[in-house]
């Protein structure tokens, strides 16, 4: 039976940031509320001129080469930040990565669950087209408001995965345990920006979704967590994920938790770093697991856990394959991270609500914050215009 699963990871994330701790302090709160209490230490800042398709875009371009290119049969974009209403993301990724004709393109909504909906999408072309390539982009920018409760679990950034047969990353195994429900713990309405959510009942929604689907999963495949080297989740903020871990942990013996702990707080620096990344969350988390933990070895099993508010729950697991750790950009990803600039919060705050219109007046982004490879230069004539820098 041929292997599919994920031959390659990018990861993109706009050039500011904000500091958490100044953040509670401008707030009245105290800062160990947001680095302890929700385990966020920095924030991803995009401005209006980046949004799902410009970053989008910077993630895949990482995995990209002239020989992998011909081969992509499918471009998915996973968002539930899309730019319109009608059009897929995916189609200007495609103009802006100037990607071959012969391809499908298309966009997938279902909360934060949309990436993995998209991974699995891939891994069934693949498996009926093995020549082929799928892109599978997770991207997204949450925005909850300032001075909401939410807003220290705001963020921005995509991850970019490549699905091929044969990958040189990780083995995707045919192995999942998924329920959806239709519940109201997080959603956004289609005139807004800005989501809506029950903080207390989604948590305990992610956190039931989990038990099920472990259980689900235990009971179809009869493992245990001795068998996994690491379990990642999806870190809407990663206190989150800490609790989903902690509900497990008793089963495992002392040894086995000791070592899930440990890669837990390694699956979790990028998301302390970057904030929450939607769709691409549970996809970060694995990013930092892989490139922070040199003790992982090839047929290492891996869990991860997908949620999206709604609801939609999936367990599934990969194994890392012979020279996976050639496929890893650790030093990049850390230099992309320094290279950041801080905003103060009152600059932060003007570039929060300087945002692209939710009508039909044409729009210009601020030049001063254009960055990166690609760029959305504002809205004329109804038409979002983006440019190649």
């Amino acid at each position: 039976m041929t292997t599919i699963g994920i031959d390659a990871l990018g990861l993109a994330t706009p050039a500011f940031d904000l500091d958490l701790t100044e953040l509670a302090q401008a707030r009245g709160v105290a800062p160990a509320k947001f680095t302890i209490g929700i385990g966020q230490d920095v924030q991803a800042v995009a401005p209006s001129s980046q949004d799902a398709v410009t970053l989008g875009a910077a993630a895949a371009l990482e995995v990209l080469t002239p020989a992998n290119r011909a081969a992509i049969g499918l471009v998915v974009l996973a968002t539930e930040t899309g730019v319109d209403a009608s059009k897929a993301g995916a189609l200007y990724i495609q103009a802006l990565l100037d990607l071959p004709a012969n391809l499908r393109a298309v966009e997938l909504k279902e909360a934060c669950y949309g990436g993995t909906a998209g991974l699995m999408l891939a891994r069934d072309y693949v498996a009926a087209h093995q020549q082929r390539t799928a892109l599978v982009i997770a991207s997204d920018i949450a925005r909850y408001g300032l001075a909401t409760p939410g807003e220290v679990t705001q963020g921005a950034g995509a991850i970019a995965m490549l699905v091929t047969a044969a990958p040189r990353l990780l083995a995707l195994a045919d192995d999942s345990a998924y329920r959806s429900q239709s519940i109201m713990d997080f959603w956004r309405p289609v005139y807004t920006d800005t989501a809506l959510a029950r903080g207390k009942y989604s948590t305990e929604q992610y956190l039931k979704f989990f038990a099920d689907c472990w259980a689900d999963y235990q009971a179809a495949t009869g493992r245990t967590l001795a068998d996994f080297a690491a379990l990642t989740f999806h870190l809407p903020y990663t206190k989150m994920g800490l609790k989903a871990l902690r509900s497990v942990l008793p089963q495992a013996a002392a040894a086995d938790q000791e070592r899930l702990q440990q890669r837990f707080d390694l699956s979790a620096r990028y998301s302390r770093q970057i904030g929450n990344l939607y769709t691409g969350s549970l996809y970060l988390s694995l990013v930092s697991l892989l490139e922070h933990d040199a003790t992982l070895q090839a047929g290492d099993r891996i869990g991860l856990f997908s949620y999206g508010s709604g609801a939609v729950g999936e367990f599934f697991s990969a194994t890392l394959v012979p020279g996976f750790a050639s496929q890893l950009h650790r030093a990049d990803h850390e230099a992309l991270l320094a290279a950041r600039r801080q905003l103060s919060v009152a600059e932060y705050e003007r570039v929060f609500t300087d945002k692209v219109p939710y009508a039909a007046a044409d729009y210009q982004a601020d030049p001063a914050y254009f960055a990166g490879p690609f760029v959305l230069t504002g809205v004329t004539n109804q038409e979002r215009q983006y440019q190649v820098r």
